[in-house]
């Protein structure tokens, strides 16, 4: 049931929760977190982690995407960011990383007006396909009408269009919007698409024929939406909303499943087993990876937000670094905090609670406090 809070005569608002306000209650069985798969497949594709490495340049490189999906994982190359703008981005990396904090978001402005080249933008995804490892890129919805068919042509297994919000209706006065119906329709590429925080606009974009849905923001921790656009919707109730519509739409559909991929305000490996209790399939993680040794931010995190030419809604943090990809994503952890080891956390979550599949663990028993 839907609990309404009156926040004033003319407006009520609907109570919902991040995810530092549930806990996983464990059940009467418990497994051995040896036995527990935490597998997961979208269209033809299969992992052995439910983990994406967010498209940021902080976090993923051509070289960090190889790793990630040699590690079980899909890493997700932003093809409008340094690697495409430049043919050895390394310099523009070190330069951010010695920015103070009050010249960083003038200067990545500045650095990111370079022009996508799309001859890089075909060399980037070509050296991550040479690897033999399943290749994805992100566009904007404003990029991807021009810059689709590169992409197409360079061989991505799975196509992610991703925004702060997007929608199945965008209207526009001043351009043609992106049909994505129609787009996804003709497009002979798995797509992911979102961000999308409610039940309705979910809904409506998995009618659109995507192959998975985001939900949220993105950006997470260098994310400053919320104090620049003042729209925010807490993870926990998103993700459990986006849920019940790929159930609804389930149903509507004949049995067609879109996958709910959590994306955003993941900082802990607790989160992710909250994310997936609350209903999701897998989790896009940004700054929980750019801790590693190997992130092109070398103890620097920041999203595509933070160098928006006219509104960034961004910041480049400090995230330092605690070990290598491999640890954080499999272990070992050197530290109790939940940042490393997020796999092997993961498996203990769900063998405390007696789950040994990720779609059971979805039936978790959640409390609020």
């Amino acid at each position: 049931m839907t609990q309404e809070i009156e926040i004033g005569r003319s407006k009520r608002g609907r109570r919902v929760y991040a995810f530092d306000d549930i806990a996983i209650v464990p059940s009467r069985r418990t497994r051995d977190p040896e036995d527990v798969s935490v597998g997961w497949s979208i269209d033809a594709y299969q992992f052995d982690i439910p983990f994406l490495a967010a498209p940021m340049d902080s976090v993923v490189s051509p070289r960090t995407a190889i790793m990630m999906g040699q590690l079980g994982g899909l890493g997700v190359l932003d093809l409008e960011g340094l690697w495409t703008r430049y043919e050895d981005p390394e310099p523009v990396l070190a330069e951010i990383r010695s920015l103070s904090d009050g010249e960083a978001t003038e200067r990545m402005q500045q650095l990111y007006s370079e022009p996508i080249q799309p001859d890089l933008v075909a060399a980037r995804l070509a050296e991550v396909r040479a690897a033999g490892v399943t290749v994805a890129g992100a566009l904007s919805p404003q990029r991807t009408q021009e810059l689709y068919a590169t992409v197409v042509a360079a061989g991505v297994d799975l196509f992610v269009i991703r925004g702060t919000t997007v929608s199945a209706e965008h209207v526009s006065k001043n351009q043609e919007p992106l049909n994505l119906k129609k787009f996804i329709y003709e497009l002979d590429v798995p797509v992911i698409v979102g961000g999308a925080s409610t039940y309705t606009a979910a809904l409506h974009l998995m009618r659109t024929g995507a192959a998975g849905v985001l939900v949220g923001f993105g950006g997470g921790a260098a994310h400053t939406t919320r104090s620049v656009l003042g729209v925010a919707v807490p993870m926990a109730s998103a993700v459990a909303d986006v849920a019940a519509a790929r159930r609804d739409y389930l149903d509507e559909s004949g049995g067609r499943y879109v996958h709910v991929i959590a994306d955003g305000n993941i900082q802990t490996s607790g989160d992710i087993a909250k994310a997936l209790g609350c209903g999701a399939d897998a989790v896009m993680v940004g700054s929980p990876l750019a801790k590693a040794e190997e992130a092109p931010g070398h103890g620097f995190h920041w999203g595509p937000e933070a160098w928006h030419a006219s509104l960034p809604r961004g910041e480049r943090l400090q995230v330092d670094t605690v070990g290598t990809l491999e640890q954080i994503l499999l272990g070992p952890s050197t530290v109790p905090d939940g940042t490393m080891n997020l796999v092997g956390a993961l498996r203990k979550s769900m063998a405390t609670t007696g789950y040994t599949e990720v779609k059971e663990f979805q039936r978790v028993e959640i409390v609020v406090g």
